[in-house]
C-alpha cells in the first residue's frame, strides 16, 4: 500500500512540474505567441527577455517568478519580477547521535554493547537572486542579471 501511495505521490509530483514547462506556456499563450514575429519567438524559446516585452511574454520566455513586487514612486507604480536560483552550500559534518551494537560471546554468553558516533554532512541552503525585471505599464523597463 505504501509503495502505491509513494508512486502515485510521484508520478503527481512529475505531472505538475511538467505544467510549467515552455510549451505548455506557449500553449496558454498561443494567441500572443502566434502574433509575434519568428525572431522574437525564438529569443522566447531561448529564454530571453528586452525591454519593451509584455508580461506575458516574459512569463512564457522565463516562466513564473519566485517573487513579485509592487513599487510605487514619485514616477509612478512599477512591478519587481524576482527570478532566483537555488542551491547549497556544503557546511561540514555534525553529530547526529549514536549508533549502538548488540553482539554476544559464543563462550560465555555475555552481550558486549559497542556504541560509536553517527555524523551526518550538513549543508545550508541558499537562495540569491538571478534576474530581476521592472515592469512599468506593463512593459519591460528595465533588466538586472546577475554575472558570475
Amino acid at each position: 500500500m505504501k509503495r502505491i501511495v509513494l508512486f502515485l505521490a510521484a508520478f503527481s509530483a512529475l505531472l505538475l512540474a511538467g505544467c510549467n514547462t515552455l510549451n505548455h506556456r506557449i500553449e496558454q499563450h498561443a494567441a500572443m505567441f502566434n502574433a509575434l514575429d519568428a525572431p522574437t519567438q525564438a529569443k522566447l524559446r531561448a529564454g530571453t527577455v528586452e525591454i519593451g516585452y509584455t508580461t506575458d511574454m516574459v512569463y512564457v520566455a522565463l516562466g513564473a517568478p519566485d517573487e513579485s513586487r509592487d513599487n510605487v514612486t514619485a514616477k509612478g507604480r512599477t512591478t519587481d519580477w524576482i527570478y532566483n536560483s537555488y542551491s547549497q552550500d556544503y557546511v561540514g559534518t555534525a553529530n547526529v547521535g549514536y549508533r549502538r551494537y548488540v553482539s554476544y560471546n559464543k563462550k560465555t554468553g555475555q552481550a558486549v554493547v559497542w556504541i560509536e558516533p553517527v555524523y551526518r554532512d550538513v549543508y545550508r541552503d541558499r537562495i540569491e537572486p538571478r534576474i530581476r525585471i521592472s515592469f512599468k505599464n506593463g512593459r519591460v523597463s528595465a533588466i538586472e542579471q546577475v554575472k558570475r
